[in-house]
């Protein structure tokens, strides 16, 4: 059984005092990944919020490297994970949606019933990776993908541990905000605050408490560590413990709520990064900082107005489930504080299937696995690499469409029609300029020949 103030108080020793200490020649980087869920390339300061305020991811960036290029692996929350995961991208990748086509495993999503995609026993995952090459590995909150496969979570998917909710167990879900159980290290556990509906324990706070707690059993170990941290924050339904600095916003409720809700989740990434400072492992550690893909605004969903107030998608075009930018450009922040010389802003073009190589190239482990990405790990020492490789993505839930970008160029093929942009001169994708530009709409076109193979669960149409 999780109950809070005990788990709270024995977080008091964790903070009493500056630890330091220095990084040895040759050690290993700790690996510490932060992802929120639906947290649009606008929603944060640094990249142009001027509602909300995001002071902690904002030092972060100020402090280490801000991507301006960089993108998720789909526009929605299952195959981006994947690909974060799997290094593969989704022409490639096992998972290409939330929900499959045909196939796939049943399970409930509300009263109706879904069918989903789950990793193979041949899909290698950053988990594996990260073990193979001498990690401690473990992953805290939402895991998503795997479908409604009960064998498939992530201790068996690389992570010697984790605590958090799958899909396949309704008990623990944590799109509630407050959920009475969680699964934790192969059992499900009472989540005492928030049992018979009592609203005691909120899910990002949980998650920040059983990072810092992974975190203090690394302090002192003889092992690297890797830790993702996946929020569930701002995802829907909106739900905070209380509206913090904005509750006396002249704002719709909805609005004070949705700005709450990225304020837990930076306050929490301040404390990881405090604890980080205090305890000494920052000298050895990096942090990464994401989104998994673009804020939702869907007609129906309430997030439609509150996105559109915020300009949650700042100068881009598009929502999550689009292919335009607004869809899958996202917030992506490196920490190195070892590199004393990383640069402070990148416009290298980089996506979720470049995170497995560079982890691997952080860890010493180049070869044995299979990705269509690139290590940006050289990006973070001052090397600027080649930015003229295709990047891909391809989506079915609105009909078959396929993204690419090459350089400054971004192609966004649907309904069999390629859309070229040049986002250069054009972030917003406004005007298709592929009549007036034929060798690289052919460029482009004779990529997307060979980008992808078949799925059994998702057919071209």
């Amino acid at each position: 059984m999780i109950r809070k103030s005990l788990i709270i108080a024995g977080f008091s020793i964790l903070f009493s005092g500056l630890s330091v200490a220095q990084r040895k020649p040759g050690q290993k980087p700790n690996i510490v990944f932060i992802l929120a869920d639906d947290l649009g390339y606008g929603d944060v300061g640094v990249y142009g919020q001027k509602l909300i305020l995001t002071p902690n991811i904002d030092k972060l960036a100020r402090e280490g490297t801000r991507f301006t290029e960089f993108y998720a692996g789909a526009p929605v929350c299952s195959p981006s994970r994947g690909s974060i995961l799997t290094g593969l991208n989704t022409g490639h990748a096992t998972i290409r949606g939330n929900a499959t086509e045909q196939g796939g495993l049943p399970g409930k999503k509300g009263k109706n019933v879904v069918y989903r995609a789950n990793l193979t026993p041949n899909d290698y995952t950053i988990g594996n990776l990260m073990q193979d090459a001498g990690y401690n590995t473990s992953l805290v909150g939402k895991w998503h993908v795997d479908g409604y496969d009960s064998l498939a979570t992530p201790l068996q998917r690389g992570f010697d541990k984790f605590s958090g909710w799958l899909i396949n167990v309704p008990a623990t879900y944590a799109s509630t905000y407050w959920p009475d159980h969680r699964y934790v290290n192969g059992k499900l556990v009472t989540v005492e605050p928030n049992t018979n509906a009592r609203k005691g324990y909120y899910e990002t706070n949980i998650c920040t408490d059983e990072a810092l707690a992974y975190l203090k059993t690394q302090k002192d170990s003889k092992k690297p560590f890797f830790l993702m941290l996946n929020f569930n924050n701002p995802h829907s339904p909106l739900d905070v413990p209380d509206q913090a600095i904005y509750k006396n916003k002249n704002w719709p409720e909805d609005m004070k709520t949705y700005a709450a809700m990225v304020y837990y989740m930076d306050q929490s990434v301040g404390k990881i990064k405090d604890y980080l400072i205090k305890s000494g492992l920052s000298e050895n550690t990096i942090v990464f900082f994401a989104s998994d893909n673009g804020p939702r605004s869907e007609p129906t969903s309430q997030l439609k107005a509150v996105s559109e107030f915020f300009d949650s998608n700042g100068p881009l075009k598009g929502y999550k489930r689009d292919m335009y930018d607004g869809g899958i450009r996202i917030p992506f922040i490196a920490w190195v504080p070892f590199i004393k010389n990383a640069p402070k802003m990148s416009d290298v073009p980089g996506y979720f299937p470049d995170i497995m190589p560079t982890f691997g190239e952080i860890a010493g482990k180049t070869s044995g696995f299979k990705t269509d990405g690139a290590s940006i790990y050289p990006v973070l020492k001052g090397v600027k690499p080649k930015t003229d490789r295709f990047l891909y993505w391809e989506f079915f839930e609105l009909g078959f469409e396929q993204g690419v970008r090459y350089g400054w160029w971004k192609g966004v093929k649907r309904h069999h029609k390629l859309e070229l942009y040049d986002l250069k001169t054009d972030i917003g994708e406004t005007k298709d300029v592929a009549a007036a530009h034929p060798d690289i709409v052919k460029e482009i076109e004779d990529y997307l020949l060979t980008a992808r193979t078949d799925s059994p669960y998702w057919t071209v149409k």
